[in-house]
């Protein structure tokens, strides 16, 4: 069979067995399972096991479930609350200040956790309910939490970026630094759409009636303060050449359950148990896609359908720019029925041969793929970040949060335009700090 064909069966039987509310990492092995022994035999089901577990024997792995405890150790407590009254503090008196108090507490609990429901989660339950206090309409107080939620998975360090580096055999450490200047941008455009909005509603109307002394403004940070610190030291400690991402992600996850407990008190057992739990857990299920993704990496190439998309492409004569543009659309339409993690290992296998083809830097598109993904986080059908607001504030309807997220989503399209006219926003820092690459 015409490999083409054969790639075009996979994929319709990929999309029905998902559809079937298969679990991501089963729906990918039955999908691989069937058309290997279909058109290779049997004898490659006794490929199966080896494959998974040879994917899994990668020392670079080590980091994610490092820093998912990371995440978890800092979301446990009242991190993310004392983030969001900080800066609501400094902001108080700031036209739309409690808003961008909101996409700030977003960002750098997204920059600490590296969960994009965590972040909702811990920044809604407080800045939510104050905005709607002070007059916010209910839009942009539950689309603001919502789309600043997704900043966690492409502000470094992030399990997103994490897994496209081990799927893709790129750099994890230029792939963080990729996501820091198209992450603060992302911030400065959320912050842009808040101000205006703001003012377009009155900002008489939301300015906050509390002023806060210089005594009480700077009495809360030495509790926000050590964590950043932590995310700082990550930071220089891998790109200082001290230690691998594996080892300072080990690191930063000690440091961070040591301040959760000496700053937050964080002493009961049951509740670091917990931690620990929800952090296997989550581990575990990431892993067992990121082996199972193997396989159907595996079935792809040994049935040439990779090697024949990417010729196929190839041949094709049309603008690398208008096949970007159809990438883009094929990622924002995946992204919108699975997680980032499942697309990324999925897809990446297929698009790197091709935009590698094309002339487009594998590390430029990682910062695309992302920031598609996280349109996927707040658009409907699947849109999670949308659930966790709604859980949140249950009494706004869900198409209100919809609605009020949809400003933030055209800040990350215009995002991503602003990317493939200046490539640089993404590469350059990389490119500063460890060299060009080869």
């Amino acid at each position: 069979m015409d490999p083409l064909i054969l790639g075009a069966l996979v994929g319709l039987s990929t999309i029905l067995v998902l559809f079937s509310g298969l679990s991501v990492a089963m729906g990918l092995l039955v999908v691989a399972g069937f058309f290997l022994v279909v058109f290779d035999g049997t004898r490659s089901l006794e490929l199966m096991p080896e494959i998974l577990f040879g994917d899994l024997n990668n020392f670079a792995l080590l980091s994610i479930p490092m820093f998912i405890i990371m995440g978890a150790s800092i979301a446990s407590t009242r991190a993310g609350a004392d983030l969001y009254e900080a800066l609501e503090r400094w902001l108080t008196r700031v036209p739309g200040g409690l808003v961008i108090s909101n996409l700030g507490a977003c960002a750098l609990f997204a920059a600490m956790s590296g969960s994009s429901p965590a972040t909702c989660a811990a920044i809604g339950k407080m800045g939510i309910p104050e905005m709607r206090k002070r007059g916010y309409p209910d839009g942009v107080a539950a689309g603001s939490i919502a789309a600043g939620g997704t900043l966690g998975i492409l502000i470094p360090p992030s399990v997103t970026m994490i897994v496209y580096g081990i799927a893709t055999e790129t750099s994890i450490g230029r792939l963080f630094l990729a996501g820091v200047i198209p992450g603060l941008m992302l911030v400065g455009l959320f912050m842009a759409w808040a101000i205006y909005s703001t003012w377009r509603s009155g900002a008489g109307a939301v300015l906050s009636p509390v002023t806060y002394s210089w005594a009480e403004k700077f009495e809360i940070l030495p509790r926000v303060i050590p964590f950043l610190l932590i995310i700082a030291g990550v930071l220089y400690a891998m790109y200082g050449g001290i230690a691998t991402p594996s080892e300072t992600a080990a690191v930063g996850a000690v440091l961070c359950v040591v301040i959760a407990m000496v700053i937050y008190r964080l002493y009961n057992p049951r509740k670091l148990w917990v931690i620990l739990r929800d952090s296997t857990k989550e581990s575990v299920m990431i892993l067992f896609i990121i082996g199972a993704a193997g396989v159907f990496s595996y079935m792809l190439s040994s049935l040439s359908i990779t090697q024949s998309i990417a010729q196929w492409i190839g041949t094709l004569d049309v603008n690398r720019w208008v096949l970007m543009a159809v990438i883009n659309v094929f990622l924002l339409v995946a992204g919108f029925f699975l997680p980032p993690v499942a697309v990324i290992l999925m897809a990446a296998p297929i698009l790197l041969p091709i935009i590698t083809i094309a002339g487009f830097d594998p590390i430029w598109f990682a910062v695309i793929l992302t920031i598609n993904m996280e349109v996927g986080l707040i658009t409907p059908p699947v849109g999670l970040n949308l659930y966790v607001i709604n859980g949140i504030a249950p009494d706004i309807p869900l198409k209100t949060i919809l609605l009020g997220s949809m400003p933030f989503v055209v800040c990350m399209f215009v995002a991503i335009i602003l990317l493939c006219f200046f490539p640089g926003i993404a590469t350059w820092l990389p490119d500063y700090v460890m060299g060009a690459a080869r």
